[in-house]
């Protein structure tokens, strides 16, 4: 289906293409939601999660949990993608359950056997589940959650854990705030020429994405808008490493400069889009500039996204976000939403 600029001007939408848009524009609104409850009270009930010998995080967003949370936690930390627990789990260790859209069967079964272990559970979940009850115990705290939504769920959790001295400092208001500010950036009602959501989703009107984050929050938000792309175009979307993005740039043939385009249809090329965190890091900043020479001299396009924010997680809220809308405004000239 070829792309239409049109599509993207402030006018009547589809009822999916407005669903799609609203549901974005609710994500600092879901971050509330979720915080409401301070962190801080929730953790005074919690002496039983303190000093753990080692903490076990299960369930969508452990990966996002462990990436902010590694460099900081002075326990050992495994985001454990299995079914279970691992063996050595036991009385002395703290197990965080993430389970905001529901009760998988295998999460109820870790977090049963996480209280029949003894450990310190720790769930995120509605308080009428399967799995708050499967956790209920003398070691388990309840974060009451109500959205479903992933990234809400994550940062709440990282507050209660941060009031516990393992996590870093973070405030749930700044990331709702970082998310309301990409929501205002990407209205409908800008204009394309005041809209860098529509833009990019211009700029990969004809594209297969190489998508590229230097750091590890950077990388994972790659990931989950390469999977947006997918889902909302059709098309392939790579997030890699740069020595994965390498060769792709390296194959790929400059174009032809007085080739007839109507001779044939357009070829949809590779468009770097590098995911921008601000990281001072040497190796992240000198990867990505050495991607973006590399896709200058095959002649591929490159874009940024670049975040705002005070901490890690604000920066990662806004990377996803851009991206997210970005995809869902290319599904839109695409005429899939």
């Amino acid at each position: 289906m070829d792309f239409d600029d049109s599509r993207l001007a402030d006018s009547p939408m589809s009822p999916q293409a407005d669903e799609a848009l609203r549901h974005l524009a609710g994500a600092g609104a879901r971050i509330r939601r979720e915080a409401s409850q301070p962190a801080r009270d929730l953790a005074q009930r919690f002496e039983a999660g303190r000093r753990p010998r080692g903490v076990v995080a299960l369930g969508r967003g452990a990966r996002l949990l462990r990436a902010v949370m590694e460099p900081f936690c002075p326990s050992p930390f495994v985001a454990w993608p299995f079914d279970g627990l691992p063996a050595w789990v036991g009385a002395l260790d703290l197990v965080v359950v993430l389970a905001p859209e529901g009760s998988e069967p295998g999460l109820v079964q870790a977090a049963r056997e996480a209280a029949r272990r003894g450990s310190a559970v720790m769930l995120a979940g509605r308080p009428d589940s399967v799995i708050a009850e499967a956790a209920a115990g003398r070691s388990s705290l309840l974060v009451p959650m109500e959205t479903g939504d992933e990234l809400a769920c994550v940062v709440q959790v990282l507050a209660v854990l941060h009031e516990l001295g393992l996590a870093p400092h973070l405030v749930p208001e700044s990331v709702a705030e970082a998310c309301d500010l990409v929501a205002q950036e990407s209205s409908p009602h800008r204009s394309l020429a005041d809209n860098p959501a529509k833009d990019l989703a211009l700029n990969l009107a004809e594209a297969q994405p190489l998508l590229f984050g230097g750091t590890v929050l950077a990388a994972r938000a790659a990931r989950r808008v390469a999977e947006s792309l997918r889902r909302h175009s059709g098309r392939p979307a790579l997030a890699a490493d740069a020595q994965e993005l390498e060769p792709v740039l390296v194959s790929t043939h400059n174009r032809d400069l007085f080739a007839d385009p109507f001779d044939e249809p357009a070829e949809l090329r590779p468009v770097l889009l590098v995911l921008d965190d601000g990281t001072q890091d040497a190796l992240a900043r000198r990867a990505a500039g050495e991607l973006v020479t590399l896709a200058n001299h095959h002649d591929v396009r490159v874009c940024t996204i670049s975040a705002e924010g005070s901490s890690a997680v604000d920066r990662y809220a806004s990377l996803l976000y851009r991206g997210l809308y970005g995809s869902t405004w290319l599904a839109i000239g695409l005429g899939r939403l």
